[in-house]
């Protein structure tokens, strides 16, 4: 039996691991857009962004392990379609060099991630650049000079972190966002507003409930697009997977074909313990997911059951929070202790619905992971 692997990024390679790990000795194919070996995007938009952290140190694996474990790589090379019924997977390379090739199996994982999205905004605005690869980190990272002028629109956490890394680096730094506050979808007006205060104490210029105009940017030396990603579907819609916003699958991670599985930003999971689907795209879930659908591939039937996961580093700002908040909101945020993130104060905060925690988070304070984990469901 014969396992591909289509998407060579962080949960790609984690499937492999994963297969591996349990014993299993047949072929795997990974196969991935990128030249690079597969690697963990996070340190794209802090410490490699802030030249803290060498590429090496976000790499899954050196290309060594991967070679002693038997697992075929076909780096730089695209999936270009998926043939259910012939088991193949259509292949070739992302540069144009080298031949097209049919890979055949016998189960599939998906694992192709998410493109960010792009802004048309005309002529004359300055270079404009997207933050999802190695690549893309390196060009924002050559632009981080003092006295640079840098402007990001969009203030989800891809583009507060690209703010942070720069403003460490002196550069002038602009962020436009359409809503009132930053993370506001996320964190709530009462917590929001704790990221909007840390970054203008941090010096950055944060136009908040605007919508960027090309005469908004004009003397930037360069633009970063930080407005969300789409998740990369195509191969599965083209084959004829259930999609919406994300391949559907079940609550073991299982698309509508039982021998196909997705995992990470593509995977709209019916999650068991939320009792609603839902599509995360953070590190975590990449990893989490690739473990579970691995074991499930080789007959585990085990259903994935971690709750959502983040986690951000802003300054001396590090925050991490479990939990959905569900589409009916919530009743009220408990904050415990100083939110006053600009002193180094530490606090908690726990997002109640209907007398139950939908969601918490903590911010500097590093003896709560537990804690706020264990909160999430119980009664409050």
């Amino acid at each position: 039996m014969s396992i591909a692997i289509v998407g060579a990024g962080l949960a790609g390679a984690t499937a492999a691991t994963e297969l591996r790990k349990q014993g299993y000795r047949e072929p795997i194919t990974l196969i991935g857009g990128e030249a690079h070996l597969p690697y963990e995007r996070p340190p794209l938009s802090k410490g490699y962004l802030m030249g803290r952290q060498p590429f090496e140190k976000a790499l899954v694996h050196d290309r060594g392990w991967y070679d002693e474990h038997g697992i075929e790589l076909m780096l730089g090379t695209r999936a270009t379609a998926i043939d259910l019924e012939r088991r193949t997977v259509q292949t070739e390379p992302a540069a144009g060099d080298g031949e097209s090739r049919a890979v055949r199996f016998d189960q599939l994982l998906l694992a192709t991630g998410a493109t960010p999205r792009r802004l048309d905004l005309g002529d004359g605005v300055g270079p404009m650049v997207t933050l999802r690869t190695v690549d893309d980190s390196d060009a924002l990272r050559a632009a981080f000079r003092p006295g640079a002028r840098m402007a990001i629109v969009g203030a989800g956490w891809i583009g507060l972190e690209a703010a942070s890394a720069a403003r460490q680096s002196e550069v002038e730094v602009t962020v436009f966002e359409t809503a009132e506050l930053p993370l506001l979808r996320v964190l709530g007006p009462e917590l929001a507003q704790v990221v909007a205060e840390l970054h203008r104490g941090h010096g950055v210029d944060l136009r908040l409930g605007t919508r960027v105009a090309p005469a908004d940017l004009v003397g930037a030396d360069l633009v970063l697009a930080a407005v969300g990603v789409t998740p990369a579907i195509e191969l599965a819609e083209a084959a004829g997977l259930a999609t919406d916003d994300g391949v559907l699958v079940d609550a073991r991670l299982r698309a509508s074909d039982p021998r196909v599985y997705a995992v990470g930003d593509i995977a709209a999971h019916d999650h068991p313990v939320l009792g609603r689907r839902i599509r995360v795209e953070h590190w975590d879930t990449a990893i989490r997911q690739a473990r579970t659908a691995a074991r499930n591939l080789l007959g585990a039937e085990e259903p994935y059951t971690r709750l959502p996961y983040f986690f951000t580093d802003q300054y001396d700002m590090g925050m991490e929070y479990v939990g959905s908040v569900g589409p009916d909101g919530y009743d009220r945020v408990d904050i415990e202790g100083s939110t006053d993130v600009l002193a180094g104060h530490a606090f908690r905060a726990f997002w109640v619905k209907d007398g139950t925690v939908a969601a918490a988070m903590h911010v500097n304070d590093w003896d709560a992971s537990r804690v706020i984990r264990e909160s999430v469901g119980a009664a409050r």
